[in-house]
């Protein structure tokens, strides 16, 4: 276990971004004392999410970045790397597995020498279209390019840590995350987000006919306390991290109503994506046992979290 007031030396890519800063943040609030840097170029990024940071930032293009010439013989005693490209909508293959992949690689070439402890965000995309809990024993399935780079990602991160035993590489298959500070990411932002969103608005909450797709819907302050117990890991691993319980879109508007005092029925409409998880459930029996990770926040105790930081005069 780490002390609170230890003086780390710690950096966090994408750290602008909905998970990062929420991690930042967090970092800041248990190590006080802590040297803490953040790399973003902005593209899923907003300034605004580190409105109470008080680290250093460096604005850089991971996929071109020469870590050696910016950071010199600085060695950090970890590294969070959240940064990708997250929208799972761009289907340009080079972008996505040529920034995502090459990113990734050019940060390990980076550790490898002083093997500093990494934990980077894999994801549960990776599965592909699943109809029951997925392990990470499952065989990847990835049904689009961002799946891939992620599938990608862990295959060099596997064998990195096979050649060098005393270097801890830690993957988090993140599922479906909200909360809050993920507002600047239009489209791609969470449907708890858009759906809240629509209800406050006074319009009826577009689920996808017939409401009935399952999806294991994580609080990101879930999501920030697994990425702090894998930051104490013991060995190298890559884990899911969910809630890990499959909740429907029809449960999602019934509990937002709820959190919102409103009495909206669903629009159905119909879904335009011709490759769509119907349904997500991460088993956690890995990462309980790894990492000691149990999430808190159930759908209904996450939402109503997530409703009064989003609307707070409500």
């Amino acid at each position: 276990m780490v002390s609170a007031d230890t003086s780390l030396n710690l950096l966090v890519t994408g750290g602008a971004g909905f998970i990062g800063s929420n991690l930042v943040l967090t970092l800041q609030e248990k190590f006080p004392n802590a040297r803490l840097t953040v790399i973003d170029d902005f593209r899923s990024g907003d300034f605004k999410n580190l409105a109470r940071y008080h680290g250093d930032f460096v604005a850089q293009d991971l996929a071109k970045l020469n870590w050696a010439q910016q950071f010199g013989r600085q060695k950090f005693d970890g590294i969070f790397h959240m940064a990708s490209i997250t929208d799972t909508t761009l289907h340009d293959q080079f972008a996505q597995t040529h920034d995502n992949v090459e990113s990734f690689r050019r940060l390990l070439d980076f550790a490898r020498p002083e093997q500093t402890r990494i934990v980077y965000a894999s994801s549960a995309a990776t599965y592909g279209n699943a109809s029951s809990a997925s392990s990470e024993a499952s065989s990847a399935a990835p049904s689009n390019v961002y799946a891939f780079s992620k599938v990608i990602m862990d295959n060099i991160a596997r064998r990195a840590a096979a050649e060098a035993a005393d270097w801890t590489l830690v993957g988090l298959r993140f599922f479906n995350v909200y909360g809050p500070r993920e507002a600047h990411k239009g489209v791609p932002a969470s449907m708890v987000y858009h759906l809240a969103q629509q209800m406050t608005g006074g319009e009826q909450p577009r689920i996808f006919k017939h409401g009935e797709q399952q999806r294991d819907f994580v609080y990101v302050k879930d999501i920030v306390q697994g990425c702090l117990r894998a930051f104490e890991a013991d060995r190298s691993g890559i884990y899911n991290l969910g809630y890990g319980q499959p909740r429907s879109f029809n449960e999602m508007v019934q509990i937002l109503n709820k959190s919102l005092g409103t009495d909206f029925e669903p629009d159905y409409i119909e879904n335009p994506h011709a490759h769509y998880q119907n349904f997500t459930q991460a088993d956690l029996t890995t990462v309980r046992a790894a990492l000691g990770y149990e999430p808190e926040y159930s759908l209904e105790k996450g939402i109503a979290d997530y409703m009064e930081w989003l609307y707070p005069d409500r």
